[in-house]
């Protein structure tokens, strides 16, 4: 194939383009399992509320929350929080409940920022419920307990703050130990519930803000696709019209080679074999040119992409991940060793196929003068059938690849579904976040596929592109001078030869010696063998 590089230097701007092209694309299909997700766990199971850190909250529940904080959280929200008093007609839009209370408002709300008090409400949330969860174990009363689903009446909750400021300190840094060592999904789950509990006390509107959320998301995901699309026509476009190009080039430049053979090439190489060379084998290697630049450079990027993507999202099913690595290379290395040797032999079969249509056609005159038809058949019969049980082998082990890839993948979506849930219901995994792994574990198996086709194909269109690069490189026994005598006006239409000597390729005798004859113009002249000569 390296030998054939040279047909691709004209086109290495646009190869680029295209490559370009395909990491436009992979990254498209990466984003779309992440953007998929979020609408799940953000949009769906967290009402569009991103983040942990409430936008505003009354004044009642911050001064609660402030309870489980230490001073440097206190410190944090005092900085970036500032205290709009009640009936201030600036926020009543967004945030009408400051009509009646006193609310907070954030001042900062860029990610940076996001990210520090995140941290700090996730662990104060975490810490109340994890203290009255302590206190009501301790009480026969159940009415005050906690958890992530609970109705919380605030002005309960609040009517408790001095008995909560009141108890052991002990219980709240023990509650806040445990919180801090928590699973960092599991705490963010519980401190939105709460910013959305604190929102609709100040009557904000949150299924506006789901809708807002999820639409959004939505426009996302069909912007991503489009470009996706586009970029996959454009790079197909690419791909097939410069393999068919390169095809063309090289097929005119064989063709040109072959106008140069003298009688020894033309029975070195057989002009069946030379008609294989310029019709299937070109085919060959432009099929493989169009695979190699939609597949070479798009699968790996796909798959370490995705898993890049899987260990972002959750590493406690990357093991499913690597099963089903090993699994899938099992697979193709099995297939790899029956089918390979097998690829290598279709060119030759095709042809001697191709050798022997050539003589029944041209000799067919002869076959029926000497009632060798039976022959013949029996000549081709013999060839085609070991080209077509080549084919059959070829073409079983092939189709099995493609069920045997499918069960491997179903199954490892089952094994998915099975650990995930698991997951989940201890709340160490978020539903979207499942279906995102699901979805990169899939694109990581397609990308293995792939590749896989792709090493499949190679060395079949390699030992096209050598024979190919036979016929390009074979320089004819008979060349044209490069400074040709002139001729002598004197003498036109006459040709001499002086002891001159032939003998056939690969003879040992010569089969004229010092032939001296002339060829005058209007005459024949001929040589003529033992037989035409009786």
């Amino acid at each position: 194939m390296l030998k054939l590089h040279r047909y691709l230097r004209p086109y290495i701007f646009i190869l680029i383009l295209a490559i370009c092209l395909l990491f436009v694309q992979a990254i498209g299909n990466l984003k779309l399992p992440s953007l998929m997700s979020d609408i799940v766990n953000v949009g769906i199971q967290s009402s569009g509320i991103e983040s942990a850190t409430p936008k505003a909250i009354s004044e009642n529940g911050m001064n609660f929350l402030k309870v489980f904080m230490t001073e440097d959280d206190i410190n944090l929200i005092n900085e970036n929080y500032e205290l709009i008093q009640k009936g201030n007609n600036e926020y009543v839009e967004e945030y009408p409940g400051v009509m009646d209370k006193n609310i907070y408002i954030l001042k900062d709300v860029s990610d940076e920022n996001l990210i520090k008090l995140d941290r700090v409400f996730e662990i104060s949330t975490r810490t109340f419920i994890d203290v009255m969860s302590e206190l009501n174990s301790k009480n026969e009363d159940k009415s005050m307990e906690i958890t992530d689903n609970t109705q919380i009446d605030f002005s309960k909750i609040y009517a408790m703050q001095p008995y909560i400021e009141s108890i052991d300190k002990s219980i709240i840094n023990e509650a806040r130990q445990k919180a801090e060592s928590m699973d960092e999904s599991l705490l963010e789950q519980s401190a939105i519930v709460f910013t959305k509990l604190f929102y609709e006390e100040i009557d904000v509107d949150v299924s506006k803000i789901q809708t807002n959320y999820i639409l959004w998301v939505g426009l996302k995901m069909i912007g991503v696709t489009l470009l996706v699309i586009v970029s996959a026509v454009c790079v197909n476009f690419i791909s097939t019209r410069t393999a068919t190009r390169i095809a063309r080039n090289i097929r005119k430049d064989v063709f040109k080679k072959v106008q140069t053979f003298s009688d020894a090439e033309f029975d070195k190489f057989s002009t069946s074999s030379l008609i294989t060379r310029t019709t299937n084998d070109i085919t060959q290697v432009q099929n493989i040119i169009i695979s190699g630049i939609r597949i070479m450079a798009y699968a790996p990027v796909m798959g370490i992409g995705a898993i890049i993507m899987i260990l972002n999202t959750n590493t406690s099913m990357t093991w499913i991940l690597v099963l089903a690595c090993v699994l899938i290379l099992i697979l193709i290395a099995t297939i790899f060793a029956l089918a390979m040797p097998k690829f290598k032999r279709l060119q030759e079969l095709i042809d001697n196929i191709n050798l022997v249509s050539r003589e029944n056609l041209e000799g067919v005159m002869v076959s029926r003068a000497f009632r060798t038809q039976r022959y013949e058949e029996k000549r081709f019969d013999n060839v085609n059938k070991k080209l077509t049980k080549t084919n059959l082998f070829v073409n079983r082990v092939m189709v099995f690849m493609m069920p045997a890839m499918t069960l491997i993948m179903n199954g490892i979506t089952l094994l998915i579904v099975w650990v995930g849930a698991h997951q989940i219901a201890e709340s160490a995994l978020m539903v979207g976040d499942m279906m995102a792994f699901m979805q990169y574990a899939m694109q990581v198996i397609m990308s293995f596929l792939m590749i896989s086709m792709i090493f499949i194909m190679v060395p079949r269109a390699s030992v096209s592109a050598n024979r190919i690069n036979e016929v390009l490189e074979t320089e004819p026994v008979i060349k044209n001078p490069k400074e040709p005598k002139k001729s002598n006006d004197k003498k036109k239409g006459i040709v001499e030869f002086k002891n001159v000597n032939f003998k056939y390729t690969g003879a040992d005798e010569y089969a004229l010696e010092n032939i001296t004859f002339t060829a005058e113009q209007g005459k024949t002249t001929a040589f003529i063998g033992s037989t035409g000569s009786r």
